[in-house]
């Protein structure tokens, strides 16, 4: 085994051991020492391969057990202690990014959350847009309306689900009529409001997808660069595939180091017809 691997191999079982003790106190120190690693040498090895600091992977993992528990119906409270966060107003500071609504909320599956949706027939096959308050939260590929609807119902179990129309959705209507003309008619990717959730190395790479131009791709090495963690190449692959809003965050535009088409989670054939519109769009200006 390279000193390369086996280091990995030491930072993926320290990060084991946070998910272990996700709601213990764990600072750098104590990380360190179990570890067996300088705490500077550990800050930046970790982040180098997993691409976010230990603080940060702590964090994300406390808060997937604080989700977790709430969807096993713990109360608010008593999640909050359990995934060791010792207040609910720092349950609170963790909303934004990380559930899209309130924790409340988000134990009953979106109840209380109205979320207005359309669908359109587009180029590439039926496609669903929906959105919360705070902005486009879905977008996604599907065989047909019903089974796109099936899946945001899968994510929002609780939610008011409304097809939009009339006054009230207009605005989510209009949305769906420019994605519409941008994958059918080459009209320019529209920029509207986006509910992003995810970890923060997942959001950070969705936003630095955002940065990539129509018509030019990244590799995957080149996301996670970008990203300040370049040996966290897997972990930018995975963001990609974890990205809930298709088209309008541009994971498409991520490539395999060889130019290869990578994967895509709507298909591959529609990967490569993102990416041949938007050449030929920018050919064309």
């Amino acid at each position: 085994m390279t000193q390369s691997s086996s280091m990995t191999g030491r930072i993926e079982a320290l990060a084991a051991f946070i998910r272990d003790h996700a709601d213990e106190p764990l600072p750098l120190a104590r990380l360190a020492e179990e570890a067996n690693l300088s705490p500077f040498h550990l800050q930046r090895t970790f982040k180098a391969v997993l691409g976010v600091s230990p603080k940060a992977y702590q964090a994300a993992e406390r808060l997937k057990s604080f989700k977790a528990r709430l969807r096993g119906g713990d109360s608010v409270l008593g999640a909050t202690f359990e995934a060791g966060y010792g207040s609910t107003s720092r349950i609170y500071e963790q909303v934004d990014g990380g559930l899209g609504m309130t924790p409340s909320a988000y134990r009953a599956g979106g109840a209380g959350e109205s979320i207005l949706y359309a669908v359109r027939e587009t180029a590439l096959g039926p496609l669903m847009l929906a959105a919360t308050d705070r902005g486009v939260c879905f977008v996604q590929f599907g065989d047909n309306a019903q089974a796109l609807l099936e899946q945001l119902w899968t994510e929002f179990p609780k939610a008011a689900l409304h097809a939009a129309g009339g006054r009230a959705g207009a605005p989510l209507d209009a949305w769906m009529s420019a994605l519409d003309d941008h994958l059918s008619r080459s009209a320019p990717r529209p920029d509207l409001p986006l509910d992003l959730r995810g970890t923060a190395f997942q959001v950070r790479v969705w936003r630095f997808l955002l940065s990539v131009k129509a018509g030019d791709v990244v590799s995957y090495s080149e996301v996670a660069e970008g990203v300040g963690a370049p040996k966290a190449v897997r972990a930018a692959a995975s963001a990609c595939a974890a990205n809930r809003l298709a088209v309008l965050i541009p994971c498409h535009r991520a490539l395999r180091a060889d130019g290869g088409l990578g994967g895509y989670r709507w298909g591959l054939e529609r990967k490569r017809a993102l990416l041949d519109a938007e050449r030929a769009a920018a050919v064309a200006a």
